[in-house]
């Protein structure tokens, strides 16, 4: 497959056109995992010899933090998965195309959005793959808010129980959640140190550094030594519009006329 290089700029101003056109929120949320899922979607998902999203043999995506979606949906127009026509009825009546994650659109491997979920359900079909003695990984992105929920840190104990070296979380750690800074709800620093704890191979990462990325995921995938893996991606909610940046309004502020041609003008593409 011939995959598009998924440029972070042109993403982000996918995001703005659905969020306009859907007169909806979680801008904010989406930006950050912008690079991570452009790096995962460009150099390292495998699709299987039909190139398809739903391919049987094709590596899994999980996005836990199923707020973020728009990001996902942008990759997925990139692709061709996914047409203009339907990004631009994103969100509004008779749409298949949700304000988060839904199983029905191929390419989404799991409906999420409430927290907590993602994780196990990508533990889940990591050990599937390995009892079924395939070499298909499951990546999962979780938000550092996400953390906070218990079925993500028995999510943890699982993989490390079972082995799951095909396994690799990416925590978005933009510091927010839905009710404000993370550390101010459930104080969660230094989560490299608790997932190795936890018997995980970890590194902390700057999660808009594209080459940091792609090595972080090429490094640890490489590693089949029974240990899941996790990398920590350092991000700022609202990467890329100045005036969205580490601003948690904008996880449920809608755009308006004015603010989309700001957005737009900062982005550069217009």
């Amino acid at each position: 497959m011939n995959r598009p290089q998924l440029h972070a700029a042109q993403l982000r101003q996918t995001i703005l056109d659905m969020a306009k056109a859907g007169s909806t929120v979680h801008i904010g949320c989406a930006f950050s995992i912008v690079e991570m899922l452009a790096v995962l979607y460009r150099s390292h998902l495998r699709f299987g010899p039909s190139q398809s999203p739903e391919d049987p043999e094709r590596d899994y995506l999980v996005l836990s933090k199923g707020h973020g979606v728009m990001a996902q949906y942008a990759c997925m127009n990139a692709l061709g998965w996914l047409d203009d026509a339907e990004l631009d009825r994103y969100f509004g009546d008779g749409t298949r195309l949700k304000g988060l994650a839904d199983i029905h659109v191929p390419g989404i491997e799991a409906t999420t959005g409430s927290l907590g979920h993602g994780l196990p359900i990508g533990a889940g079909l990591a050990l599937g793959a390995k009892r079924k003695g395939s070499d298909q990984r499951c990546f999962v992105i979780a938000g550092d808010g996400e953390m906070n929920e218990g079925s993500m840190w028995e999510a943890m104990l699982f993989a490390t129980q079972f082995g799951l070296d095909n396994l690799i979380v990416i925590v978005d750690e933009n510091r927010f959640q839905a009710m404000g800074a993370t550390n101010a709800v459930m104080k969660l620093d230094q989560l490299e140190q608790r997932f190795t704890a936890f018997g995980f191979d970890a590194v902390t990462i700057d999660g808009h550094d594209e080459a940091a990325l792609d090595a972080a995921i090429r490094s640890l995938t490489e590693r089949r030594n029974q240990k899941p893996k996790a990398i920590v991606a350092q991000t700022i909610k609202g990467k890329g519009v100045s005036f969205m940046e580490n601003d948690n309004s904008w996880h449920y502020t809608r755009l308006n006329d004015e603010t989309y041609a700001r957005a737009t003008k900062e982005l550069g593409l217009a």
